[in-house]
């Protein structure tokens, strides 16, 4: 027979390792740098989720000379409560200095 939870003991505070926005963001940037070897620039938007948080991340895609002529990327990244990976892909890609419907900004 197990014992009954206390829902103050300090090993069920332990248990919840439920991440905050700002974590989130930071682990979203970690795994996409991990999978797709390129790097972030940081994360541009983060949103709870049903299943955890959904994490926006720009990425430079190809570096080029000028750098205003660099490929850039926006990732959709999904984690869960704990910060697992459950999926992601690109979104959207653009050359610097370029909106998405290629208009200079």
């Amino acid at each position: 027979m197990t014992e009954p939870r206390d829902p103050d003991s300090e090993q069920d505070a332990d248990d919840d390792v439920d991440l905050t926005a700002p974590q989130a963001a930071t682990e979203a940037l970690r795994q996409i740098a991990d999978l797709t070897g390129r790097t972030p620039v940081g994360a541009v938007s983060v949103a709870p989720s049903d299943e955890g948080w959904s994490v926006e991340v720009e990425v430079i895609e190809d570096r080029r000379i000028p750098s205003s002529s660099d490929v850039l990327a926006i990732y959709a990244v999904d984690l869960d409560l704990d910060g697992m990976l459950l999926s992601y892909k690109r979104i959207q890609q653009y050359t610097r200095g370029r909106s998405a419907g290629g208009v200079k900004s």
